[in-house]
């Protein structure tokens, strides 16, 4: 009985391990558990307190929970019943697809993460880059909104910004959920942008299945009040106008108030502009079906590169932010006021009138696009591609293109409320990107940059052909 056991030092070491883990599993993790929820919930309760739009419980939910429900929902069940009988293949597989899915679209909401660490970078990262401005909110619409509707905010797509950017303005009135695109996919910013409360989505999918899982995560978040964002153009503008509308997303939201009892959806019009957009270059390559197709090594090389060639702009005290941002908010529309007064007996109505919305949306969208310095100079130069113009040529057009655009009632923009400031900030940004080249004190578009002028002049051309309808 008195003897001494040997046994191996591996042994040894291992049996403290497991010890460890047990305590470790029974003990600590537990408590550290209830501590972090007891902290998120304490965090959430602040922050409520001075949201205009409170995060929602659906939100808050178990990631694993929701996923559960969305696997198990009745369309979704009746959805793999069906192909699983059309395709004759095993129930089981079909569901396995479902689940896949439904972990791919649900997301992982820490609201920690989004306002002590997301909406603090995204300020940072935001004001680092552009003289960031809110240009018009209206805010007795926005107080008008019933609490219990789901918002949707409605916004055109300028650039991969735009997700930072409105983010950071809408930071004080709501926590956001986006819609982004497989390009995001990646590790680790999957993760990231998952405890943000953003969802995956598979543009052009043709698979029927994933369609009717994305529909009803879609419909459940809508119902319960998740305020969400949305690009119904359904991705980047590659020449600067305003793309028509897709209709998708706007649809499953819309079936929320039929199917689901949403009591209203609520569509909030977003217009963003820059004086920069750092994809414009590749975005307006892309139209040109006869360019040599680039190969990721170059656009790594590239980037690093534009990066580079900044920060020593930084060092040598050169460097200019990117000019302005700014975001305009539009009057609410109520989807249940508009499908009250476009009633639909059937579903070629119903579809019908679906679309009107969709267009009627992208109309209040281009409404509130703010116009920027450095459009109103594009402008002038699109109209006038071969010319040599002086300054105050350049100025005295910009200024009229400004007047008429101020008496259709459009946003401007113009900073320290200063209009000759303004238009010398639009010369001298496109000056500095050498779109521009002066030459004997007169000014004009440099060899192979129109189409980056066209660019910058679309995005506010819709002003132009509405006036002109």
């Amino acid at each position: 009985m008195g003897e001494t056991v040997s046994i191996p030092i591996w042994l040894a070491g291992l049996v403290v391990v497991l010890a460890a883990l047990s305590v470790l599993d029974r003990f600590l993790l537990p408590g550290a558990r209830w501590f972090l929820r007891r902290r998120v919930t304490r965090v959430v309760e602040e922050i409520n307190t001075r949201l205009d739009l409170k995060i929602q419980s659906f939100k808050l939910t178990r990631r694993e929970v929701l996923i559960d429900r969305l696997t198990y929902d009745a369309d979704v069940m009746a959805a793999v019943e069906e192909k699983a009988a059309a395709e004759n293949i095993p129930r089981e597989i079909v569901m396995a697809d479902v689940a896949r899915y439904a972990r791919e679209i649900v997301p992982a909401f820490n609201a920690y993460i989004y306002f002590r660490v997301g909406a603090w970078a995204a300020r940072r990262v935001a004001e680092w880059l552009y003289r960031v401005r809110l240009g018009h909110a209206n805010e007795d619409g926005l107080a008008s909104v019933d609490p219990e509707a789901s918002v949707v905010f409605v916004m055109n797509h300028r650039s991969n910004m735009d997700y930072v950017l409105v983010a950071y303005l809408a930071a004080s009135r709501t926590a956001l959920s986006y819609a982004v695109g497989e390009w995001a996919r990646i590790w680790p910013l999957q993760t990231l942008i998952r405890s943000l409360g953003a969802y995956f989505v598979r543009r052009n999918s043709g698979d029927a299945l994933y369609r009717r899982v994305l529909e009803r995560y879609v419909a459940m978040a809508t119902a319960a009040g998740v305020v969400q964002a949305v690009y119904p153009e359904g991705g980047l503008s590659k020449d600067g106008h305003l793309r028509p509308p897709r209709l998708g997303l706007l649809n499953y939201m819309l079936k929320a108030l039929e199917k689901d009892g949403a009591k209203d959806v609520v569509f909030v019009p977003v217009g963003i502009n820059y004086d920069r957009v750092f994809e414009d270059r590749s975005l307006v390559r892309s139209l040109d079906k006869e360019a040599e197709r680039r190969t990721t090594g170059f656009a790594l090389k590239k980037t690093f590169g534009f990066i580079g060639h900044n920060f020593r702009l930084m060092a040598t005290g050169k460097w200019y932010r990117f000019g302005y941002a700014c975001v305009n908010f539009g009057a609410p529309v109520s989807a249940r006021d508009w499908m009250a007064n476009h009633e639909a007996l059937d579903e070629e109505a119903q579809r019908e009138s679906i679309e009107e919305l969709g267009q009627h949306l992208m109309t209040r969208v281009g409404q509130v696009v703010p116009v920027l310095p450095v459009s109103l100079i594009a402008t002038v130069f699109a109209n006038r591609p071969d010319e040599r113009i002086s300054e105050l040529d350049l100025k005295a057009a910009a200024y009229a293109i400004k007047t008429r655009l101020e008496t259709q009632g459009t946003q401007i923009y113009v900073p320290h409320a200063d209009a000759d400031y303004a238009l010398s900030v639009g010369l001298r940004m496109l000056t500095l990107r050498h779109l521009i080249e002066e030459k004997d004190g007169l000014y004009s578009i440099k060899d192979g940059e129109l189409p980056l002028i066209q660019y910058y002049a679309n995005a506010i051309a819709h002003y132009f052909e509405t006036s002109n309808a």
